[in-house]
């Protein structure tokens, strides 16, 4: 059995924490319910919750919906130890209702796409709808007020090669997206669904459309944690294909701040971009990573870029977040790298968890 992960910087919680204090007021006894809570997004809302609720002392109450609580408090005894968390055991489609109101609901569950390229269009289409429509029934049930749905910037579709940061009142969308793009699709359709029901309901609702991030706790399965891994064990920095396509990444502090900051004080129906807006290749990623490493590694790259292809781009623009909630990158991407590596050296081997 793997061994517990460790907390997260104290740091880092002290970062959130700088960066949200004056939000925390609302939130004085409130009571909360994350989806997804022992995921990536989850993990970070919940450490930086129960940072604030001690430091602040505002009674906060959190229920977190899991498939095996078992497994999370093996995972994060830490948490699942606390008497401000409480572990609500379901499956995001048919999981039993808590009888309590809640005054904030957070819906961070999604299987990313990296999982999921092996099931059938319909059937996930189907799972992530199926799984937006219990939660918002479950809102309406338990009277929630604030209302966040932590999107993605896929539903976007192909970002155009000569658009450097997608906005998100972008006009040219594919409709629908292409036959493998099935989670992009079902993500933007358990949008809508978001903001039908909100707009019937009275519930305030912001949407989070999240690109790219680094940190403790990402899985092993997307680039730049497959990068730390390589130089976490000394070897070669490896890049699939050929280095090219750009793509930015936010640190997860930052991005708790960010979360936390559209919960509180996102305007309702509102749809925000959440990442960072400093743009590299895959390449110039890997050779950060490799420069972070406790012996500088050299990095591979195993493809060879076609003259004349144009370059695939995963990038937000985030001036609507910067200018109407005054939000800002704060950790610099080669502090990032530093950040994870030296968490990652202290956790478990991702390939055991």
């Amino acid at each position: 059995m793997t061994g517990p992960l460790p907390p997260l910087p104290v740091e880092d919680l002290e970062h959130v924490l700088v960066h949200t204090r004056d939000l925390w007021g609302e939130a004085q006894g409130a009571s909360f319910f994350i989806t997804g809570g022992t995921g990536f997004f989850g993990t970070w809302l919940l450490e930086s919750f129960a940072h604030a609720n001690d430091r602040l002392g505002l009674g906060m109450r959190a229920t977190v919906l899991t498939r095996d609580p078992a497994a999370f408090a093996r995972r994060s005894p830490h948490l699942a130890g606390r008497t401000d968390v409480r572990l609500h055991q379901g499956e995001l489609r048919s999981f039993a209702f808590p009888p309590d109101r809640f005054t904030h609901l957070v819906h961070a569950a999604a299987d990313t796409g990296v999982w999921t390229k092996g099931e059938s269009s319909e059937g996930l289409i189907g799972r992530i709808t199926e799984g937006m429509r219990r939660v918002l029934d479950f809102a309406f049930a338990a009277q929630v007020g604030r209302f966040l749905h932590i999107s993605s910037g896929a539903v976007y579709g192909s970002q155009p090669a000569g658009l450097t940061h997608m906005p998100e009142d972008f006009r040219g969308l594919q409709a629908p997206l292409p036959a493998d793009a099935a989670w992009a699709e079902g993500k933007r359709v358990a949008e809508q669904l978001c903001l039908t029901h909100a707009a019937r309901h009275g519930h305030a609702v912001t949407i989070a459309r999240c690109f790219a991030f680094v940190g403790p706790h990402l899985d092993g399965n997307y680039a730049i944690a497959s990068f730390i891994n390589d130089a976490l064990h000394g070897r070669p920095v490896q890049v699939t294909g050929d280095g090219t396509p750009h793509r930015s990444y936010l640190y997860a502090s930052d991005l708790a701040v960010w979360l936390w900051t559209m919960l509180f004080a996102g305007q309702s129906g509102r749809a925000y971009n959440v990442g960072s807006p400093h743009s590299l290749s895959l390449a110039e990623v890997a050779n950060e990573v490799a420069l972070a490493a406790d012996e500088p590694q050299p990095v591979k790259i195993n493809g060879t870029p076609q003259p004349g292809r144009p370059v695939s781009r995963y990038v937000p623009s985030v001036s609507r977040a910067e200018t109407e909630l005054g939000l800002r990158v704060h950790v610099a991407l080669p502090e990032a790298i530093r950040k994870t590596l030296a968490w990652q050296r202290r956790a478990p081997p991702i390939s055991a968890r």
